[in-house]
Order: C-alpha cells, then structure tokens, then sequence
C-alpha cells in the first residue's frame, strides 16, 4: 500500500510540474561521495551517477545539455556551443560547484569557474555528480556540490570504436578510440574532432552582430595502467581539448560602421590534464594512493578594435600543480582516510595581476562506516592558503535503513569558496583583504526502492555568508539563504521506463529578497525510453520558471518547456543508427542577458544524426 501511495505521490508531482530526470541505479559503485568506493544503496549525500550507456542513449551533442537533465542543477549559456557556460547547482553560484576531470582540477583561477563549454561529450565515459558541500574532503570551491568526469579506461580484450554524425547549424563529429587489456597492462585512446556554424549568439537587431557564431573543438584522452604486483598499480591520465569559438561583442552597435568578418570576436580555448597515480596495498587493511597532476585552463581573447585597426588580444592562462596523499584504514567497523593536499594556482596573462601565484595545503581525516542498518559519515578538514589564510571546514551525515525499501538520511556540512585571482589582484580594480564566501548546509532526505521503482525526496537550507559583490571594488558584503527540495524517481517496466525529478526552491539575497541571478524557483525533467526488438525511442521534457538577470529583478527571462526525442536503430550487433531531436517546437527562450540588455540566443529546432561502429 504505502508503495502504491508514493508512486501516485510522485506521479501526481511530476505531471504537475512538467518536470522530470534520470536517477541512477543503486548498485552502482560511487567513488566521488565520501573519496572511497561505495555503493550507491548505502551512500549518505544526494548523488547521481551517468553511466556510458546513458550517455550513449542519451545522444546530447554537449556536456552542458547532459547536465541539464540531473536533479538539482540549472544551466546558464552564453549563445551556443562552445561559448561560456555553467551549472547552478542547488541555486548556488556557478562558481560553487567543483569540477574534476579523473580526480583532477581543471578550473581557471582568474574566473574561479571551469570551462565547461571546451570539455567534449566525446571524450566522457561517466560522471558521478554530488549535490551538497564536500569542501570538508576536496578543499575550496564545493559549496553547492561536485561534478566528476570520468575519461574512458582500459577494459578487458580489444575493443576498437568509430563514430560519425552531422546535423543542424552544419554540424559535423568525428571520434575513434581503441580500449583493451593485454596481460597487467589496461590502456584507452580516443581522438574526436567537432565543428558548428552554428547561430548569432546575440539576439540584436544589429546586422552586423547577425552573423554566425560556430566552435570547432580537437580533443584527445589517454588512460595507461599497469598492475606491478598484487596490490600495486601505477598509471597515467591525459587530456587534451582545444577549441575556437566565435561571439557577438554589443559593445560595437554602431549601424553605420562595416566590421569585416575577419575582424569579428573569437578566443581560442584549452585544457589540459595530466595525472600520474600510483596505489599501494601497505597493509592488508590500508590502501595507499599518491597522486600528482596538473590542470591546465587557458582563453585567449582576440577582439576587433575595428574594421581598419589590427585586433586585440588577452591571455588568461591557469596552472594547478596538484599533489595528494590518500591513505584508506580499514577499521573493524568502518574506513578512516587521511589525506594530505597541496594545490599551487599560477596565473600568466597579458594583464599585469599584482600577484600570479598561491599555494594552499590540506589536511583530511574522514570516517565511513555502514553497521547493520545505520550509516555514518564524518570529515573535518584544515586548509593553509599563502593568500587568505587558515579554513576548517567539516562534515557529519547519518543514514537509517527502516526496512529494505525505505531508508531516511540527515546530514550538514560546512564549505568555502575562495577569492579569483580578479577579486583578489586585478590591477586597480580588486581587493586584497578579501575573505573567502562560506556555507553552513542541512539536508535530510527520505528514500525509497525496490527492484524496479526508486524515489527520494531531498530538503536542504544552505546558509551563505561574505558573498563577494563586484562594485567599485570587490567587497565582502551579501549573505544569500537557499531552501528548497528535490524530488527524484524512476521505475522501469520490461521494455519501457520512465524518470524524472523536479526541483523547488527560493534562492535569494537575505539583503533584498530578491531571487539570485538567473536562477528559478521551479526546474525539472522529465525521460521516458521504449525498447522494440532492435529499436529504442525517448522523449524528453525540461522545464523552468521564470528567471532574472540582475540582482534588483528588473530584467525578467520567461520559464520555457522544451521537448527533445531520440530513435536508435541496431543495425546489427556492431553498427548503431541515432537520431536525436532538440527543441521540436522551435521554443524561443533565453538562458543569459549581455551587460547592455541584449539576450544571447539559444538553439531553435535542431536534428543530429550519428553512425556507430563498436564491434562485439
């Protein structure tokens, strides 16, 4: 009965909202949550995990478009493929959310944010998102939450893949990649290559600024792991993804002037990441893992001064030398880690910062543990930053098992976000004594499951203070309180099944009580797949409230509903057919407003076909 009742609950829910999303399945294995392997069932923090085959299905042309179908998370997008994106997650800053690529870094210390638009769909195997603060175990910046990357790895025999598509705007992709094991030794490869005409990314009246704004992206990754003897391993990661891409500058609205094609506004971006690990069995209950890496974020801006003046041009380049020491205790009753971190942020650019370097050191000691039907989780960290000091952070959730299907959770957790090097050093506009934005978070979350039905219902209230305002110069100045709740399910019928989550909450300035910058009181999706012999259709719905681009709520973004489908045909067991269809309506929305007023364009309707060869 009480199974029957939840289900119509949520059903009820869902078809009210228009809102709905994935939830991944609960035997997977999650790494990201407590920085140590556990499955799903038993993990404390609101998570979801986007395994290969959902990315696959799912047919999404960009990582930002994958995201916007998880619970808790809002997109934001400056007009089209490769042009600056980010996630609000649980109505935090874009700046609040950690991204790692294969447990590493990859985030420009000048704009505090990660390039999101550069790092290809492609090259993605699996994502493991957590929603809540994990600053207690990853250091700065996880105030609303996580984002890992994981790239494709080694796996058993040989397996060679190719793909090919092309669609709307002129889009073309290209990717080819091999995966195999050859005795100790596992290695992955893969190379894709995609370009867009794409849009004008400004919706203006202006036909100068009506032009085409594309991206052309070349990525790489590489995965080489060897297993020296029982209980030792050493390997290698690395990621290459260089991009171009084309955008509208408003501030050249004059009509009589002629601006040459060539003169228009483009910038080049990079990322780079490159990982040695090696892990180590000491002892028959402790694990080694020392790891060192580096993250590398890079932009270059090329700008028309005019049609009869050369362009200029403006690097922003970010080094994140990173080391860390992981040691997992296996306890009679549960697993203690302790960690040590150095993180060494260096900036080069053609803008003199006063200063272009800063270290900051970690101290980690967590507790996991799962004992009959409770689960406990504890973390406490201290970090040692050159630029603004000393932070403890820390972290305690508790889980309860009611029976096998119903489970309750509560946890809190404490997280900072630290200064950019422009708050910081910007020359003549930044602040030196600036502190780093904190967070006090309390979640409780009720969750349901059974062999082929999955349900949770999340309610948190996120606490911000010494939000940093840019004004005549950056200053310590707003507090910001975010509730609201998540609603997630999934059930799954023989051929059919559907998902679903939809999000309500109030994030807003405790000064103004006005909503935050482009975020809504309401967001959700919604999937449902049909398998047919050697056929599989979706539909998918995403849905959002009205939103506003300044801070006083003056300049309103109407809600929007999307509607995409995809159709997948097996050719036979090596060769797949996809088609996936964006925005079938043609709905005209926006995402983000220019500092003058004009509104950056989203895709209209768009189809994109693709062709797989994955021999089995």
């Amino acid at each position: 009965m009480k199974k029957v009742i939840l289900k119509g609950l949520i059903g009820l829910s869902l078809s009210e909202i228009a809102c709905a999303a994935d939830t991944a399945t609960l035997d997977e294995v999650i790494v990201t949550a407590t920085r140590t392997p556990q499955q799903q069932e038993s993990v404390i923090a609101d998570v979801s995990v986007i395994n290969a085959e959902e990315i696959k299905r799912g047919g999404q042309s960009t990582l930002i478009e994958l995201l916007q179908r998880q619970p808790g998370i809002e997109i934001t997008n400056n007009g089209g493929a490769g042009k600056t994106s980010g996630v609000f997650m649980r109505g935090t800053n874009t700046g609040h959310t950690l991204v790692l690529i294969d447990g590493v870094r990859v985030q420009s210390a000048t704009a505090g944010t990660t390039t999101l638009e550069n790092i290809p769909i492609q090259q993605i195997d699996r994502i493991e998102i957590v929603r809540g603060p994990a600053t207690s175990l990853y250091g700065q910046d996880a105030i609303g939450g996580v984002i890992q990357i994981f790239t494709k790895k080694g796996v058993d025999g040989f397996k060679p893949y190719a793909n090919l598509g092309f669609g709307t705007y002129d889009t073309t992709l290209a990717e080819a990649g091999l995966r195999g094991k050859q005795n100790d030794t596992a290695y992955a490869l893969n190379v894709s290559a995609n370009k867009t005409n794409g849009f004008s990314s400004l919706d203006t009246s202006n036909p100068n600024l009506n032009d085409k704004d594309g991206y052309r992206n070349l990525a790489v990754t590489g995965n080489l792991s060897h297993k020296i003897a029982e209980g030792h391993e050493v390997g290698l990661t690395l990621m290459h993804s260089k991009g171009r891409t084309r955008f509208d500058n408003s501030y050249n609205l004059d009509p009589s002037s002629a601006f040459n094609p060539a003169f228009s506004d483009y910038a080049n971006l990079q990322q780079d990441v490159y990982s040695l690990f090696s892990k180590n069995q000491i002892l028959n209950n402790w694990h080694s893992t020392v790891r060192i890496s580096q993250g590398i974020d890079e932009t270059v801006n090329y700008a028309a001064l005019g049609p009869f003046t050369s362009e200029s041009r403006s690097l922003f380049r970010t080094k994140q030398d990173q080391f860390n020491w992981q040691n997992d205790i296996t306890l009679p009753l549960g697993t203690l880690t302790l960690m040590y971190d150095k993180l060494i942020d260096r900036v080069n650019s053609t803008t003199d910062f006063d200063k272009t370097r800063r270290t900051n050191e970690g101290y980690v000691a967590s507790y996991v543990a799962n004992i009959g039907a409770h689960s406990f989780q504890a973390s406490a960290r201290e970090d040692h930053n050159s630029s603004f000091g000393n932070n403890v952070t820390g972290g305690l959730g508790y889980g309860y098992n009611i029976n096998d299907q119903w489970r309750v959770t509560g946890s809190y957790g404490s997280a900072f976000k630290a200064p950019t090097f422009n708050d910081l050093y910007y020359p003549g506009y930044s602040n030196p004594n600036l502190k780093p934005e904190k967070s006090d978070n309390l979640e409780a979350s009720l969750r349901y499951r059974d062999d082929t039905f999955n349900a949770s219902l999340t309610a948190y209230e996120n606490k911000i203070r010494n939000l940093i305002v840019l004004g005549s110069l950056p200053e310590n100045i707003n507090k910001a309180t975010i509730q609201g709740i998540t609603l997630a399910a999934s059930n799954r019928w023989d051929n059919l099944d559907v998902g679903g989550s939809v999000d309500i909450q109030s994030p807003r300035d405790d000064e103004t009580d006005k909503l935050l910058r482009r975020r809504a009181n309401r967001h959700g999706q919604m999937h449902l797949g049909y398998s047919l012999q050697d056929w599989r259709f979706g539909a998918e719905m995403v849905a959002s409230s009205a939103r506003y681009e300044d801070a006083a709520n003056t300049l309103r973004m109407s809600g929007y509903t999307l509607f995409n489908m995809t159709a997948q045909y097996k050719v036979n067991r090596d060769w797949t057919v996809q088609a996936r269809a964006n925005n079938i309506f043609d709905k005209h929305y926006y995402l983000a407003i220019d500092g003058n007023g004009f509104a950056y364009n989203t895709p209209g309707a768009n189809l994109f076909v693709n062709i797989r060869y994955e021999p089995q």
